[in-house]
């Protein structure tokens, strides 16, 4: 069992206040979602908790390791945030290959299979002709690529059409089975009901739970 907490975790840039005081533990097996209206701070939560954007005040514990001191980012993580960022001039799989080849972690086959997982099966067009559908796809694949005990994901349906909904949807309820932490993001009140098990409000003064019934 994993478990990733932030504790009293305050950030603010010069003289704004993103948010204060936010309290949250998220374990296995479950998916979270942080939700608010834009510009409340949610990316910026997202980079606190995986490792990229150390906070003001607070800590992030990830199993009793405190980030930033102890650990210096997630160990096991697999990252959307904001726009994905790619090689505009490869194919998805060229981008994923690369990628893999940092850690070595998973073979070409593996590539092959999580990208047919997302439906970019038999691709070879350069991700410059990608629509932002396609770019959310090949997005998500790198992040379960190296089946990673922790998903942080910001807004990773925009793009997507129907029928790549129900794809994103079977495929994070799975990894929820693996247990793996899930904490996503969405403007899409529907993937916050389908796929949550717990929702969190986030706001300038800090962050309160509420029930997925009251989103409207």
């Amino acid at each position: 069992m994993n478990k990733l907490e932030a504790r009293n975790v305050s950030k603010h840039f010069k003289n704004r206040t993103i948010f204060e005081n936010i309290n949250l533990e998220f374990e296995s097996g479950k998916i979270y979602g942080i939700v608010g209206p834009n510009g409340c701070g949610k990316s910026v939560l997202f980079k606190i908790l995986s490792g990229l954007m150390q906070p003001n005040n607070g800590q992030i514990l990830y199993n009793g390791k405190q980030l930033y001191k102890e650990i210096h980012i997630l160990p096991s993580v697999g990252l959307v945030i904001n726009d994905p960022q790619f090689y505009n001039y490869l194919s998805g799989y060229e981008n994923l290959y690369i990628l893999a080849s940092i850690k070595n972690l998973v073979s070409e086959q593996d590539i092959i299979d999580i990208l047919n997982k997302v439906g970019l099966q038999n691709d070879k067009s350069k991700v410059k002709t990608y629509s932002t559908g396609m770019k959310q796809r090949l997005a998500l694949a790198q992040a379960i690529m190296e089946n990673p005990d922790v998903l942080i994901l910001d807004e990773i349906t925009n793009g997507i059409d129907k029928t790549g909904l129900n794809m994103v949807y079977d495929l994070l309820k799975q990894e929820k089975e693996n247990g793996k932490i899930i904490i996503i993001t969405s403007h899409r009140i529907q993937d916050i009901k389908v796929l949550c098990d717990e929702v969190y409000e986030i706001d300038n003064y800090g962050v309160d739970q509420i029930e997925k019934d009251d989103l409207v």
